[in-house]
């Protein structure tokens, strides 16, 4: 699979879990599907809470997934996708960035992992990728590593 085809599936894998994301105050449906180093895909969609701060990013929601089953130093790329709901289609045609805290929660799994992991910014309409590295997201990035409990 080449890497245009291996970025792809995985924002194929994001819009899916943004279909199952709990969002009924802003209507904004998030997924994002997280690549591991063995080729497996995790995916987390929003969930919103009445108590809006308590609410979790689909980024946030994929890497709590992966730390519990201690798979955290396995992240490679990531992929995010979202849009207004409009019955089963996702409306929007520009692409979705992880916010500050999204950012700062993938720092944490892209140190583990040793890896300068991709990030993968759809549109909710898919014409619209842009592709970064998670250092050009989130430069000098505070994690591990300045703990000292991370090698460098």
């Amino acid at each position: 699979m080449s890497d245009h085809e291996a970025r792809d599936a995985l924002i194929a894998a994001a819009r899916d879990a943004a279909a199952r994301a709990y969002a009924p105050y802003s209507g904004f449906q998030v997924g994002a599907a997280l690549l591991l180093d063995n080729g497996d895909v995790v995916t987390g969609a929003n969930v919103e809470n009445a108590s809006y701060g308590l609410t979790l990013c689909a980024e946030t929601a994929a890497i709590a997934k992966i730390a519990n089953e201690g798979w955290l130093d396995r992240l490679s790329a990531v992929a995010i996708i979202g849009g207004r709901a409009e019955g089963d289609a996702l409306l929007g045609s520009d692409p979705v960035h992880p916010c500050g805290r999204c950012r700062q929660i993938l720092n944490e799994a892209a140190e583990r992992s040793k890896k300068d992991i991709a990030v993968h910014c759809a549109s909710a309409d898919g014409r619209t990728v842009k592709s970064y590295r998670l250092s050009e997201l989130l430069p000098a990035a505070f994690g591990p590593k300045d703990l000292g409990l991370i090698a460098d």
